[in-house]
């Protein structure tokens, strides 16, 4: 590989994509001491990533040009092939030599995809989507399911330190997103039932910190409970992971599903939760806000009554 130009720091990594998980994400490279460069399309989120002592570039090209490797954690597919230039000529200029690390939830054609593409245009190209949301990304406490092939796999590995607790290789291109599908088919459907439990909980009359404390000290005690009781019996959605992105990500799984012939019954019903959810309008609350789609249905429920 050509080494891309960069400050007396180089090699330089670069990290496109500063959201919700993408920001505290590339912080904690940043104050790890990786000698980064950034880039989003909206600037302001860049400006945390500039005090911890990041270098901010003027474009997805700049980033590329001064870059060896550069981390992709972008909102959807159709977002990260208009922001890398896929399917036309500045593309292959972008890739070429680079090794392009995707962070981001996609269906699996589309990671194989753009392995391939990445690949026919000289470039080199990991899978690594993670399991987790805004606070494990903020404590450096994510888990990344790495497809790609071994050898490149194995040299970005070390890089990702900083931002996951464990790196798992998962195998070619696809198999890395095929199993945070796996994995998020069990969180998605997990939380969609504990907003259901809080929910009966509450109309029952119990009192929902007994109600916590019940739960964290039995074998259903977990991270996710911990985080997302006290949030669920607050109606506080501030976002970990969005409403919206959970519901894409059910979508994603569901046509997984129906491409292999699987049936997904949980994963349906959750499914239509979080799209009741978005439309009650909390795309961009946290994905706990699918219990007032449970809230809803009760309250809209044939016979109840309004005593």
């Amino acid at each position: 590989m050509t080494q891309p130009t960069g400050s007396s720091r180089a090699p330089l990594y670069g990290f496109v994509g500063l959201g919700v998980m993408g920001q505290p994400m590339a912080l904690n490279l940043a104050r790890a001491g990786t000698p980064l460069v950034v880039w989003n399309r909206t600037a302001d989120r860049a400006e945390a990533l500039h005090a911890a002592g990041a270098q901010i570039a003027t474009s997805v090209e700049d980033v590329f040009a001064r870059a060896r490797v550069v981390i992709v954690m972008l909102l959807d597919e159709a977002v990260t092939d208009t922001v890398l230039g896929r399917g036309g000529p500045a593309f292959e200029k972008l890739v070429a030599d680079r090794i392009v690390v995707s962070m981001g939830s996609t269906a699996p054609e589309y990671a194989r995809g753009l392995a391939a593409d990445v690949h026919a245009a000289g470039g080199r190209f990991v899978e690594a989507p993670v399991s987790g949301s805004r606070r494990p990304a903020e404590g450096g406490e994510l888990v990344a399911m790495l497809g790609g092939d071994r050898e490149t796999v194995e040299e970005v590995r070390p890089l990702l330190a900083p931002m996951c607790r464990e790196t798992v290789y998962c195998g070619p291109a696809g198999t890395g997103v095929l199993m945070k599908l796996a994995v998020n088919l069990y969180l998605d459907t997990t939380i969609a039932a504990l907003a259901e439990a809080v929910h009966f909980a509450q109309r029952q009359g119990l009192d929902l910190e007994t109600f916590r404390a019940v739960v964290d000290s039995g074998q259903l005690g977990s991270g996710v409970t911990r985080v997302k009781v006290p949030m669920l019996a607050a109606h506080d959605f501030t976002v970990q992971a969005a409403t919206s992105d959970a519901y894409a990500n059910t979508r994603l799984i569901a046509d997984a599903a129906r491409a292999a012939g699987i049936a997904t019954p949980l994963l349906d019903l959750s499914s239509d939760l979080y799209g009741e959810s978005v439309r009650l309008g909390n795309g961009r609350l946290d994905m706990s806000s699918v219990l007032t789609a449970i809230e809803s249905r009760t309250d809209t429920a044939p016979g109840r009554s309004t005593d």
